[in-house]
């Protein structure tokens, strides 16, 4: 039988970078693509097919996407990781950043799917896994175009998910929580920026506070790696998955607590981190 054909989008470190390796030791027959190509140099003497990716250009995502086809005919997984987070608070982003986070975390990801779909819908079969977060379960202050983001990836694959059920194609969501990857000292790095000085500067210490206390204690990218590659290779994959435990237990808080309560403990953290 020939391998199966598996897309991993923003693959250059973190979780994507993880995801590849994970997928091929799994015996895909992996592409990979990020904007940061020299970055991706390890995968490609890992034997992955490495290509350069920006999924918010329409002529990237054809482009990778008609390589892929045109090597292997097929697509049988899509892994949309490829996202940011944009933090600041909303009173000081402008709007054009505002867009540009949705570009990337939203519809970067919905023109991946619109690619991959009808050879997905024609097989009979496919695997679309997007990249959500525990953050799409509640805000958190200076992050509400991230949360924005994440909430509508959310809702986008709960739709789709019922959509292409009768085609064969499985939907899933990956939710992760605190982890060791790039994407905190980003965050962190937008926020200052934006909002480091002014009425939020306090507000940016204290997550500068979090996300250090954060990135310690957090998971490594290989426990999402895991998880995407149970997602990609279960007969019965659930519909999503969080991960390490902290998010479970974190969403489970965020869902079973009335929201005044959930916010005052978001708040009590706040102030005890910006002293």
């Amino acid at each position: 039988m020939m391998p199966q054909v598996v897309i991993v989008t923003g693959a250059s470190s973190g979780i994507g970078e993880a995801t590849a390796l994970a997928l091929a030791e799994a015996g895909f027959e992996v592409y990979a693509g990020a904007r940061r190509l020299d970055r991706m140099v390890g995968l490609a003497e890992r034997g992955i097919t490495v290509a350069e990716l920006d999924v918010t250009d329409e002529g990237s995502t054809t482009a990778f996407v008609d390589r892929v086809l045109a090597d292997r005919g097929q697509v049988d997984v899509l892994i949309n990781n490829a996202g940011y987070g944009s933090y600041g608070s909303v009173e000081d982003v402008p709007l054009d950043e505002g867009r540009r986070q949705l570009e990337v975390n939203l519809f970067g990801l919905a023109r991946m799917t619109q690619l991959v779909t009808p050879v997905m819908r024609a097989a009979g079969s496919g695997r679309i896994v997007n990249m959500a977060s525990m953050g799409g379960h509640f805000g958190e202050a200076l992050g509400a175009w991230y949360h924005a983001s994440k909430f509508a990836v959310e809702g986008f694959s709960d739709s789709l998910r019922l959509e292409l059920h009768e085609f064969g194609i499985r939907v899933i969501l990956i939710e992760p929580g605190p982890i060791r990857t790039e994407w905190g000292g980003g965050a962190y790095d937008s926020a200052q920026k934006f909002s480091g000085a002014g009425a939020y500067a306090g507000q940016v210490r204290a997550m500068k506070a979090i996300y250090t206390l954060a990135d310690r204690w957090g998971g490594e990218p290989s426990t999402i790696a895991d998880v995407i590659r149970e997602a990609a290779t279960a007969k019965r994959p659930k519909t999503r998955y969080a991960a390490p435990f902290s998010a479970k237990a974190i969403i489970a808080a965020a869902t079973l607590l009335p929201d005044r309560v959930f916010d005052g403990a978001l708040h009590a953290i706040m102030s005890r981190m910006g002293r």
